[in-house]
């Protein structure tokens, strides 16, 4: 593996990050707590590989560029320049919902999870969006 396979690893860390996120949002709805619990747990450590990759990646490659012209670029920026502050704020977020729940503040927790889970999902989503359509359906144009 090299640094120009961290964009796929990147997308696959959000999707994983994805399907806890949801899975432990079920979990916690049916009552399921310790399936909840890890969950959680497994999607933080999955996006802090995430974020570790990310950073491996964009301090090599500082400057990435969507190239394809016409209405796929104007998509392409609205759901970067959602997602840039998002996945900024995500990361506090995170922390303040974990926090609570580990000193089992438990209504604390509840409250600010129901602005971090969407919060997080939606960049978890839209970074797989980003790589799709940089990597994979928009891909450079040759010039």
């Amino acid at each position: 593996m090299n640094l120009s396979d961290l964009p796929a690893v990147n997308a696959t860390l959000n999707a994983l990050a994805t399907c806890f996120i949801i899975a432990g949002l079920v979990f916690i709805k049916t009552d399921r707590k310790r399936a909840h619990v890890t969950c959680m747990i497994t999607a933080i450590v999955v996006s802090a590989v995430f974020l570790t990759c990310y950073l491996i990646y964009h301090y090599s490659h500082p400057v990435t560029r969507f190239t394809y012209p016409g209405w796929p670029k104007v998509i392409y920026l609205i759901i970067l320049f959602t997602h840039i502050p998002l996945a900024v704020l995500v990361v506090p977020l995170v922390l303040l919902t974990v926090i609570p729940a580990f000193r089992h503040r438990f209504e604390r927790h509840k409250r600010v999870a129901r602005w971090t889970y969407p919060v997080w999902l939606y960049v978890s989503v839209t970074g797989v969006l980003v790589y799709m359509m940089l990597y994979q359906w928009f891909p450079p144009v040759a010039g």
